[in-house]
């Protein structure tokens, strides 16, 4: 005699639930909530009764299993889209796809696409960036059920594999480099610094660190927009915007300042044309420094001094523990796999363009 199909009717009754509640959950209604242990019994008795949501495929050749899904903050800046380059690559080169969640920085964004993660179930997760901090917990959790590595900047309270980057020292390299040149009167400009952006806190600390160990914290200007800047969904050029009015504010309050340090290469364009609209030489009048060492920073006509911290291939090196980890699981059975935690750091390195000089006051007592 065949066997019983089993119904979300079944799988209710056995959770002590609503057939509609079974449905919501299973199919994942990003409209409608419910506590976490409900979830968990749902999916539990499904799962232990052989359930299966109609229209799911189920055989072990379907695309999601060859996988990797990638989790974005933004495709506005080049720096994610050459993240996503180093990504692809290798999945490419080892026969898995790559399907990119945009979450705009947006946390309900980011809520939806983590509850989408459970119906496409992926082999693996890259999130390029630290995951906000309200879900932390659930990435841990997801870790521990299917590979993820987080392409972030180094966090002591994460325990799982990451591609890091200590962000303190671009900004002392940023830093170093102006105070060899003798610019004593600088600005750092910045996206906003809200509690989500921590890593863009460290950086401007490794900047004014640099200055404060030689005597001349007081003389760094920190400037940074304010979250009106970033509301909605980023445009195309929203970073570079912030840097473009951020430089208007400042020149108009500090003449004095000799060089302006950008978090990020676009912020850095953005300060350019804004001084070039002033009628201020770069560097002549004006240094001008940024960090990422985008495809555009090389171009001659702008020739930006930046930060290189080698993006690419941190993409390249996420994609490659994430399918170590995948091998990996198959290769041991369920519960024997090896423990182990990848980290990966690259020392940052400073690339001198044409973007940078002698502050005015050092070549005049050179």
């Amino acid at each position: 005699m065949a066997k019983k199909k089993v119904t979300s009717s079944d799988v209710a009754r056995a959770s002590g639930v609503s057939q509609a509640t079974v449905s919501m959950i299973l199919n994942h209604k990003s409209t409608v909530s419910f506590t976490r242990e409900t979830v968990e019994k749902v999916e539990r008795t499904a799962r232990e009764m052989g359930y299966q949501v109609p229209g799911r495929r189920t055989h072990k050749d379907s695309r999601s299993q060859r996988m990797i899904l990638v989790v974005c903050p933004t495709l506005t800046n080049p720096y994610y889209v050459m993240l996503l380059q180093g990504i692809e690559e290798i999945a490419k080169e080892k026969g898995y796809g790559v399907f990119v969640c945009n979450t705009q920085r947006n946390l309900k964004l980011e809520e939806n696409y983590l509850r989408m993660m459970r119906v496409m179930q992926p082999q693996g997760i890259i999130y390029t960036c630290n995951p906000s901090a309200c879900y932390k917990e659930l990435i841990r959790e997801m870790a521990e059920k299917i590979p993820l590595v987080v392409v972030n900047n180094r966090d002591e309270g994460m325990t799982m594999d990451a591609v890091e980057l200590n962000n303190a020292k671009p900004g002392r390299l940023m830093a170093g480099h102006l105070l060899e040149l003798g610019h004593r009167h600088v600005a750092f400009v910045s996206p906003p610094l809200t509690s989500r952006q921590g890593q863009r806190q460290k950086r401007i600390e490794g900047f004014v660190k640099e200055y404060e160990e030689a005597g001349l914290k007081g003389d760094v200007i920190v400037k940074a927009a304010g979250t009106e800047l970033i509301s909605g969904i980023p445009s195309m050029d929203s970073e570079y915007r912030m840097g473009y009015l951020l430089t208007e504010e400042l020149m108009e309050t500090h003449p004095e300042l000799t060089a302006i340090a950008a978090m990020n290469d676009m912020m850095a364009f953005g300060i350019m044309d804004a001084l070039l609209a002033m009628r201020r030489k770069i560097p002549q009048d004006v240094s001008v420094i940024g960090c990422d060492n985008i495809i555009y920073a090389g171009l001659k006509p702008i020739s930006l001094t930046t930060i290189d911290h080698f993006v690419a291939l941190k993409g390249r090196d996420a994609c490659e523990i994430v399918i170590k980890k995948i091998h990996s699981q198959r290769s041991y059975r369920a519960g024997h796999e090896p423990v182990s935690i990848y980290h990966i750091e690259y020392e940052p390195k400073l690339i001198v363009r044409s973007s940078t000089t002698y502050a005015r006051t050092a070549r005049k007592n050179k």
